[in-house]
């Protein structure tokens, strides 16, 4: 499987290599220094933090916030491995494209995810930790999703582990796009 698929066809969609230092205590990675980023052009000011633990399986997805709530969000994966995919909902030219990475803690890095980004995993492994960043607080009145298997993505698996929310999220057709 590459490491990264279409990545470059979803505008604003960025995977950051993250480095890591190792020595006879452990290993050391830095997340996040806003330097770094306004540095790429990419400022990011997130407004909530959060992570989730997954079992081999698992599929959590794909979620995003409608305005005026939207948000862009960082998400890495420190523990465990996932398939990360991300569906463009934005208007244009691009809108239902998907792309997809492998974020994985033997390989660390950060994916930027847009806002008009429906985002979400398969956890490849047991006990796989997510940790994301947004750019706006949850608001659960705009929280959204599209059903997984709607998108014609092959995640891989034909009985993933789902919420019974992402399971009854609304097909990509039946969703008119506020982006």
């Amino acid at each position: 499987m590459d490491l990264a698929r279409d990545l470059e066809l979803l505008p604003g969609v960025r995977l950051v290599a993250l480095r890591r230092t190792t020595d006879s205590r452990g290993s050391f990675v830095k997340t996040y220094q806003r330097s770094v980023f306004e540095a790429l052009g990419e400022p990011f000011d997130f407004r909530e933090e959060f992570y989730s633990f997954s079992r081999r399986d698992v599929l959590r997805g794909m979620h995003f916030q409608l305005p005026p709530h939207d948000h862009a969000k960082l998400v890495h994966c420190p523990v465990g491995a996932v398939l990360d995919v991300l569906l463009d909902l934005r208007a244009g030219a691009g809108q239902g494209r998907v792309a997809s990475v492998v974020l994985s803690a033997d390989d660390p890095s950060l994916l930027v995810i847009p806002a008009g980004i429906a985002h979400g995993f398969k956890s490849l492994q047991d006990n796989t930790m997510m940790v994301y960043k947004t750019s706006a607080e949850h608001a659960p009145t705009h929280d959204a999703g599209i059903r997984w298997d709607s998108f014609g993505f092959d995640w891989g698996c034909d009985a993933p582990l789902l919420s019974q929310r992402d399971a009854t999220h609304p097909a990509l057709a039946d969703f008119s796009s506020p982006f």
